[in-house]
């Protein structure tokens, strides 16, 4: 009597695990929390883009700031080797000039009927940048008339912090941003050191010579900034700065879903260097997955999305899920097919569940009893 109990108490137990297989398979709750989903609208009042992460050649980079200056040597002076007055002016302050160009005619003091005149020429091509002269003027040998710049080149001085300079040489590349200019960086490699170091900034300067384009606009006096390059390193995993969000302690990037349309995932990186485009990327992502650029920091404050992942994923997939985006269990599924009668089915499920078990156990004792009640019979026969 007592082993058959204790069958038809592991026939239970076992009866009662078989029903714990039915529990719902949800979806990864971390994901459901860090995902945005957006509509159409949504993605195009954002802008949202996105580019592929891959393993490339990473820059090691040392970030300066510094001026534009003119070359000294591309200035020139316009003045009289006799004395006189000046009696025509052909050119003023911002006027471009022509190697041997009459810019100045000055009458000279000498005795004369009428008196001799002197062409002063342009001595290089260039802007004229200062003006001495006005018509009437008396002009003297020591007397500057114009200043001339031929601008076609330009210093970009940087200054460079004394404790990166031991890694920098002659010839080194970088890329110069002008921002008064915007537009695509300017590459230029090093061409000399200045000849003093500035002690309260800490600083030695470094003279790039780059072409004035387009349209001439350098002018001297404008900031640069210089990502100047002083290694490389092959198959780095790296993201655009842009990608990258989060403060410096919980850095994240914006992956876009694997499966959803118009579906974004948060995800927590651990980052590296970064240089003046991008950011070095040590975990969190693969190669392969596609971050947010444009868009991203306008991506963390969009809150939940215009669209919820049950919505999505019914889309997605072609049926039906549950808020949370798991899968309909088979007792949801027939309850939603039977329509709702606005009663908790999770609850009547469970119910279900209990019911089957009290129907085992009532069969395994009914067959005990059955069987004692045979082997009676057999005894007194």
């Amino acid at each position: 009597m007592m082993r058959m109990l204790h069958a038809g108490l592991i026939a239970i137990s076992s009866t009662s695990c078989l029903t714990c297989g039915f529990a719902e398979e949800a979806i990864d709750p971390g994901r459901a929390a860090n995902t945005i989903i957006l509509d159409e609208n949504g993605v195009r009042n954002l802008g949202i883009k996105t580019v592929a992460v891959e393993e490339q050649e990473f820059e090691t980079t040392v970030f300066a700031i510094g001026r534009i200056e003119e070359i000294p040597v591309n200035r020139s002076v316009l003045s009289s080797r006799i004395s006189g007055r000046a009696i025509k002016v052909n050119a003023f302050e911002g006027d471009h000039v022509q190697q041997g160009q009459v810019l100045v005619e000055v009458e000279s003091r000498q005795p004369g009927d009428p008196p001799p005149v002197i062409s002063l020429k342009a001595a290089q091509d260039g802007i004229v940048i200062a003006s001495h002269v006005r018509v009437g003027q008396p002009i003297e040998p020591d007397t500057e008339l114009l200043d001339i710049s031929e601008r076609s080149e330009m210093w970009a001085v940087a200054k460079i912090p004394e404790k990166e300079a031991s890694t920098i040489k002659i010839g080194t590349r970088a890329r110069i941003q002008v921002p008064a200019l915007g537009g695509d960086p300017i590459e230029a490699t090093l061409t000399r050191f200045g000849i003093m170091a500035d002690r309260e900034a800490g600083t030695v300067e470094g003279i790039f010579q780059i072409p004035n384009i387009p349209e001439g606009r350098l002018q001297p006096g404008m900031r640069a900034e210089f990502s100047i390059i002083v290694g490389m390193r092959e198959d780095v995993m790296a993201v655009p700065r842009t990608a990258l969000q989060g403060d410096p302690s919980k850095r994240v990037v914006f992956v876009k879903d694997f499966d959803l349309p118009n579906a974004f995932v948060k995800a927590p990186v651990q980052v590296g260097e970064q240089n003046d485009g991008f950011i070095e990327i040590v975990s969190g992502l693969f190669p392969g997955d596609e971050v947010v650029t444009q868009g991203s920091y306008s991506l963390g404050f969009a809150g939940g999305g215009s669209v919820s992942l049950k919505e999505a994923l019914d889309a997605a997939h072609g049926h039906e899920h549950n808020e949370d985006g798991s899968e309909l269990t088979p007792d949801e599924k027939a309850a939603k097919e039977g329509g709702g009668d606005g009663h908790d089915h999770e609850a009547g499920g469970k119910m279900n569940r209990y019911l089957q078990i009290y129907a085992v156990v009532i069969s395994l004792l009914f067959i005990i009893v059955a069987q004692l009640l045979w082997r009676n019979r057999k005894a007194k026969a």
